[in-house]
């Protein structure tokens, strides 16, 4: 069934295209839910809509009895502004489709065709979750409460992109059993100082001082508190302060993220990055807010679900183009935990280097 996919290849990309103009940001995807419901009602595949978010659940019912598979594409955007040239460059301002969101959908979307035109030949059902909210990582678990995974025997997903390796060939699938990819969370610690002029720091409690003190410290929690033979990764990404050059402000944000393959080294991150930021604090005479944003766990393959997809792969790609063993799982993270959590399934990722 697979070979009528070539025949798909122009449909696909357009759709893809399409989807790449109109990227959205979080569980509210207006435009790109109207386009995936148009194109599920072309087809003819029912579908209903989740009171939470934006996301889709359709099924496509077999003419054998079956099993149920659930099959997911996350549909959100990221919040960075396109610099590409290209004719379908993002109309949205600031946001724009950097994580491969839009391939995800247009390919389960003509996945999607190709079953329901031989549902006949089906035993089972195929069940397609269109999900919203991936990098906030709050989507799956609504498409979960919203019934998503219910009665389902397996779950499957794949991202696209380079986020292995850029040296793996375009096209290769990646099919590996067991943790494939990280616990992430976000934490952000806010700095309470004293304001006052520059010229007499004395006179106050300089937040991006602590500020400065407490994102050095924290680095030493992976370097000295974690073993080595344990992978963690805790990373600033944001910082922000002051507002005059001459002045010290009264507040400093820091924002970052810790990733893990094992929840007691995630616990242990968000338990030590407390105690070193508040400590820290209280050194220079400040003090802190600290809040973990809970993110997802990490992502678990089913050993035989695993193996199952790489056979399939390997029957459209060959052999030649599919990796099932990799030295270590990637330190990237993905809410596809949450489903992996609940029912066994495998998730992939297909290269696409250029």
């Amino acid at each position: 069934m697979w070979e009528i996919c070539k025949d798909l290849q122009d449909e696909i990309v357009t759709m893809r295209r399409d989807l790449h103009q109109i990227p959205e940001i979080g569980g509210d995807l207006p435009e790109t839910k109207a386009y995936v419901m148009k194109k599920l009602t072309e087809m003819g595949i029912p579908f209903t809509e989740n009171k939470s978010d934006s996301g889709l659940m359709a099924e496509i019912r077999g003419g054998k009895p079956g099993k149920t598979i659930a099959l997911r594409a996350d549909m959100d955007a990221l919040p960075i502004q396109e610099a590409n040239e290209v004719e379908y460059i993002s109309r949205h301002e600031g946001i724009m489709h950097a994580c491969g969101h839009d391939a995800h959908t247009a390919m389960l979307l003509g996945a999607a065709r190709v079953l329901s035109e031989n549902k006949e030949r089906i035993p089972g059902t195929v069940r397609l979750l269109f999900q919203t909210d991936e990098e906030g990582s709050r989507g799956a678990e609504r498409t979960i409460k919203e019934g998503g995974i219910q009665g389902a025997d397996a779950v499957f997903g794949t991202h696209i992109g380079t986020i292995l390796s850029k040296d793996i060939p375009s096209g290769t699938m990646v099919c590996t059993p067991g943790c494939c990819m990280a616990s992430f969370d976000k934490f952000v610690i806010r700095v309470k100082g004293n304001g006052c002029h520059g010229s007499t720091p004395e006179k106050g409690v300089d937040p991006i001082n602590i500020a400065s003190h407490i994102v050095i410290n924290l680095q030493e929690i992976v370097a000295r508190e974690i073993a080595a033979t344990k992978p963690a990764v805790l990373t600033i990404g944001h910082m922000e302060a002051g507002f005059a050059y001459n002045v010290i402000p009264s507040e400093a944000l820091i924002e970052g993220t810790i990733r893990a393959l094992e929840e007691d080294v995630r616990q242990e991150l968000a338990r030590r990055i407390k105690e070193v930021a508040e400590a820290t604090a209280r050194t220079f005479r400040g003090e802190v807010e600290y809040e973990m944003i809970w993110g997802a766990p990490p992502v678990i393959s089913d050993p035989e679900m695993a193996a199952l997809a790489a056979d399939c792969a390997r029957e459209v790609v060959g052999e030649s183009r599919v990796i099932d063993r990799v030295d270590a799982p990637n330190m990237g993270g993905e809410d596809f935990a949450y489903f992996l959590n609940q029912v066994p399934g495998a998730f992939m990722f297909l290269s696409s280097s250029n």
